[in-house]
């Protein structure tokens, strides 16, 4: 179930729904969703600084995710590493196709970057709930010896089931 947005049509909001329980993933998720964000939102003029500071910000969140895993020998790192670098290299061919971009056909680049950042929104909920999860209880249980406790506010409650 992805959260709601608040700010901004087609912006990317933190939701507590995000939260995971082990603190060093929980606020670099929370500086991926503040990013991602952004470049949803980004003016045209500012589309390429956007995609520069997401690349940026991903090499620093995959590198600590990918050690993270390789530290501590999590067993289904290799599938989840793979993941990570999938991601870089689309993050790279936009960048790329950015750099190269005329004005002829800077819509097409500029939509591109909007596309990208919008397949991450609707990437991240599905690889954090499946795949960091379960990285986070790892970490946890190594840390501190059982799985985390998350606190989640402001979120709707369902009745039945």
């Amino acid at each position: 179930m992805k959260p709601e947005t608040t700010a901004h049509p087609g912006a990317f909001d933190w939701s507590d729904e995000f939260l995971l329980g082990f603190a060093p993933m929980d606020e670099v998720h929370k500086e991926f969703v503040e990013i991602v964000g952004k470049l949803i939102t980004a003016p045209q003029g500012e589309l390429r600084a956007s995609l520069d500071e997401l690349a940026a910000h991903l090499e620093r969140h995959f590198e600590a995710e990918d050690n993270w895993m390789r530290e501590t020998d999590f067993p289904p790192r290799e599938c989840h590493i793979d993941e990570h670098a999938a991601v870089m290299l689309s993050v790279r061919q936009v960048q790329s196709l950015l750099a190269r971009a005329q004005a002829a056909t800077q819509d097409d680049s500029d939509a591109t970057a909007r596309s990208l950042a919008l397949a991450l929104q609707d990437w991240f909920p599905g690889h954090a709930t499946h795949l960091d999860s379960a990285l986070s209880h790892w970490m946890c249980k190594r840390k501190h010896g059982g799985k985390p406790i998350v606190l989640r506010r402001n979120l709707s409650l369902r009745s039945g089931t």
